[in-house]
């Protein structure tokens, strides 16, 4: 799955690396090493200008609230459980259909954050004794440094609560796309950790290459078994994953010190 991730890149590189052709500059995003769900976040979409002439699409950054509602939606409520969807059902689900036939987007991240459950934790669920698990952080990122982008969705939702010219009387969220976790080896593993990402977590975020990067964006594509096809997971030993400080866990906690690579886990782990 994926509940939590690092976006330090300022709109400034991102529409560098995505070719973004639109984006407000007087509206940015600090950087932020501790991305939760129902924050603002940077997606990449294609999408015609609002108000303009020419209806062709138009590459963006934009800014969306990370938990998705959808647009028969009666109320937000839902948004912070709906920060996945799974690859394997994203194009038959209520939810998430609508979306994945014509609003996709990509979610800019450096990496993702994911926990392994400790040994210890682990037996005393075993033997039937409850309490709570301390867990082992890992920062999951593309071995090269390059972005990791991941495959979303987005919507509209509108407040009818609220007036037209309100200005929160519409919503724009996005969701993340997951799909099973890689077995394959890690590009770089940790001396005294996991070896696959499937080691640390049975899902992770679907990172697709630059080579999709415009079919998954162009609306155009509607056909639902070709845009299936572009879900595929990405080529093995992409990604590296490393030991992270706890401090992670707490959502208050944001800085670059978050990214820190620890020489060993602070938490006893599976491995």
């Amino acid at each position: 799955m994926c509940g939590r991730y690092a976006a330090s890149r300022g709109p400034e590189d991102l529409a560098g690396t995505f070719e973004v052709e639109r984006w407000d500059a007087e509206d940015t995003l600090a950087p932020d090493y501790n991305v939760a769900p129902t924050k603002e976040v940077y997606v990449v979409l294609d999408r015609p200008l609002k108000d303009a002439a020419d209806p062709r699409p138009v590459r963006q950054l934009r800014k969306l609230r990370w938990g998705l509602v959808p647009s028969w939606s009666k109320t937000p409520e839902g948004a912070a459980r709906m920060i996945n969807a799974r690859a394997e059902t994203v194009h038959e689900k209520p939810s998430y259909r609508r979306a994945f036939a014509g609003r996709r987007c990509l979610v800019p991240a450096d990496g993702y954050y994911e926990w392994v459950t400790g040994q210890q934790e682990r037996d005393l669920e075993v033997e039937g004794r409850r309490k709570r698990p301390r867990k082992q952080p890992y920062f999951v990122l593309p071995a090269d440094g390059s972005v990791f982008a991941m495959a979303g969705l987005y919507e509209f939702w509108r407040d009818r609560t609220l007036p037209d010219d309100h200005p929160a009387a519409w919503w724009a969220t996005c969701s993340v796309i997951t799909t099973e976790a890689e077995t394959t080896p890690l590009a770089v593993a940790p001396a005294d950790g996991p070896h696959a990402l499937a080691d640390i977590h049975p899902r992770m975020p679907l990172m697709l290459t630059p080579d999709r990067w415009d079919s998954w964006l162009d609306p155009g594509r509607t056909d639902v078994e070709d845009l299936r096809a572009l879900l595929a997971p990405p080529p093995a030993g992409l990604m590296r994953a490393y030991p992270v400080a706890t401090a992670v866990s707490n959502v208050r906690n944001n800085g670059p010190e978050l990214l820190k690579e620890l020489e060993g886990p602070e938490e006893g782990t599976l491995f």
